[in-house]
């Protein structure tokens, strides 16, 4: 691509999907009468891109056509590229209420009203090809499969949409910059060439070096435009991130770098992903993009491979380069150079150097053991704002979940471990005991398998808050199902806490003979239903933290090596 054909590319609006001010009341009236959806997250996120143009071509939600193409060749059904589905996902009971031609009122969980949707499209996608198709899995260790079998409805409306008014952002408003936004604000600047530089996480000394050499190999100045919708569970919250690039902004050369913030939704789709971010960054105004290696992956599976070859989304980025209209940059891995006293490429390296470096897990450690972290790796001020919403273990709050049989000791094991945690002192505990939430939060429910998720959620929820707010939660459910664990495991992650899963894994046998309830006699009977362990199935944790077996084994003890184990871990001390 030659220089003068991407100079030209900030030049101009990306159309918005905004009503114009003369046709506002009359739309607001009327969003007043029509059926009306309540918008998930990533459904905000993602119609907040479509309505101010950094989803540009979209004019909505896919169409059942525009779905298709997506999916076999990124394409919409006009042959515009588009590698990533934007689709809104519905309940089949509310499905059945909207038709083709009719129009819904899409709000924000406050109830605003934020668009008018007009429906043309309603299906119910194959989402395991879905994900096939888009992730190149139906792994659900990758959290963009994940999200789409685990949490998406059955039911897609496809249709055009027009916006009455953007979603309410209270945070950072300064740095919420709109596509159109951004273009003024370069078109003001004379900045005609621009390199985006895309992180969901925070950013260090290697990440300042790479992205001031990009800018200045390509003579250009510098977006940094991180991710701030939904990214990876587990990521740091993005207050803690924005608060981060704040300080580290003030480093660069004041008049070539700008921060933004991009209310993005992301899928983890590794190469697809990556090109999706070069489309919505040339939306953006921006010329060049710097594209790592595994840009947009979910890490690794779980027998520790990959998911996506490290260079495949520079080679799909580059290939298309010409078509977006953005120039892909590499990412150089930066090191840092004990005998230069500073970072350089690591093909840069020169023999008998000593190449020092500190990885992600090793970073994470540190911080999670409250451990030196160096003035070479990252900025004090950067640290220390890290160090403030992410203490150490120690002093965080966490949840010891027990899932079991009935009948197998969860609840005299997690009552013997709140006294010892309540002797050790320190944080405010709280036992969230099966029967106990039964009778307190969830006495509505039956027990059929709807039932028993929503009250392991409310458990969750639960268990989040006190997490959050560094006390300790210990939860004793049975949660026979895996795929429930491990929506509360991420739901407490989410909130900053930690996540203790506790297999306690007495046998059915052991546990019958126990009945101190006749649970298990009223079920061999049938006069239970659906009970676990006799007509409904027990899915075993593959992989928990902490396996007890009480056979053999009085519950203190127990809790003593569960106390034991938790000191290990570095959660008590």
């Amino acid at each position: 691509m030659n220089r003068s054909s991407v100079d030209r590319r900030v030049v101009g609006r990306v159309p918005e999907r905004y009503a114009p001010e003369s046709q506002l009341r009359e739309l607001k009236r009327e969003a007043g009468s029509l059926p009306e959806w309540c918008l998930s997250e990533r459904q905000r996120c993602d119609l907040e891109l479509i309505c101010n143009g950094g989803f540009a071509p979209l004019t909505g939600f896919l169409g059942r056509a525009d779905y298709r193409g997506v999916i076999d060749s990124m394409r919409l059904a006009s042959g515009a590229l588009w590698p990533i589905p934007v689709t809104l996902d519905v309940p089949q009971a509310f499905a059945e209420t909207i038709a083709p031609g009719r129009r819904i009122t899409l709000r924000d969980p406050e109830g605003v009203a934020l668009a008018i949707l007009t429906v043309t499209d309603l299906w119910e996608p194959d989402r395991r090809e879905e994900a096939a198709g888009v992730f190149g899995t139906t792994d659900p260790a990758h959290p963009g499969v994940r999200y789409l079998l685990g949490q998406t409805h059955p039911v897609y409306v496809g249709g055009s949409v027009i916006g009455l008014a953007p979603p309410v952002h209270y945070d950072f408003k300064h740095l919420r910059l709109t596509p159109n936004d951004l273009r003024q604000r370069f078109e003001r600047r004379s900045w005609r060439r621009i390199v985006a530089f895309q992180t969901r996480n925070p950013m260090h000394r290697a990440h300042m070096e790479l992205t001031f050499r990009a800018a200045r190999e390509a003579e250009a100045n510098l977006l940094i435009h991180p991710s701030v919708g939904m990214t990876k569970p587990g990521d740091i919250d993005h207050f803690t991130r924005v608060r981060c690039y704040e300080h580290l902004v003030k480093r660069y050369p004041e008049q070539t770098t700008m921060l933004a913030l991009l209310p993005l939704a992301m899928r983890m789709g590794g190469p697809r992903e990556a090109l999706w971010h070069a489309i919505i960054r040339r939306n953006h105004g921006a010329t060049h993009l710097i594209v790592g290696r595994d840009h947009a992956g979910p890490g690794k599976r779980a027998d520790g491979t990959p998911f996506y070859d490290p260079y495949a989304a520079q080679e799909l980025v580059a290939e298309y380069a010409a078509e977006v209209g953005i120039e892909m940059l590499p990412f150089k891995q930066m090191v840092y150079v004990r005998e230069r006293a500073q970072y350089a490429p690591v093909n840069e390296v020169r023999e008998g150097e000593t190449v020092l470096d500190i990885s992600g897990t090793e970073f994470r450690r540190r911080l999670a053991e409250g451990l030196e972290i160096p003035d070479w790796f990252s900025f004090p001020e950067v640290v220390e704002e890290l160090r403030r919403t992410h203490p150490p273990l120690y002093r965080r709050g966490f949840t010891v979940f027990f899932t079991g049989l009935s009948g197998s000791g969860k609840s005299t094991i997690a009552n013997a471990l709140m006294v010892k945690l309540l002797e050790l002192g320190g944080r405010r505990v709280t036992l969230l005991d099966g029967d106990i939430v039964r009778r307190n939060l969830s006495s509505e429910l039956g027990f059929s398998k709807a039932h028993r998720d929503l009250n392991i959620q409310r458990i969750g929820f639960v268990a989040s808050e006190i997490a959050k707010h560094g006390g300790i939660a210990l939860c004793a459910p049975i949660a026979p199902y895996a795929a429930t664990r491990r929506a509360v495991r991420e739901m407490v992650e989410a909130s900053g806490g930690g996540f203790i899963e506790v297999y306690v894994a007495t046998s059915l046998a052991v546990c019958e003979a126990r009945d101190r309830k006749g649970l298990y006699a009223r079920a061999r009977a049938g006069q239970i239903k659906e009970f676990t362990g006799v007509s409904d199935p027990y899915e075993v944790p593959e992989n928990p933290e902490i396996k007890v077996d009480t056979q053999g084994m009085t519950p203190e003890e127990a809790a003593q090596s569960l106390m034991l184990k938790l000191e290990h871990r570095g959660y008590i001390r």
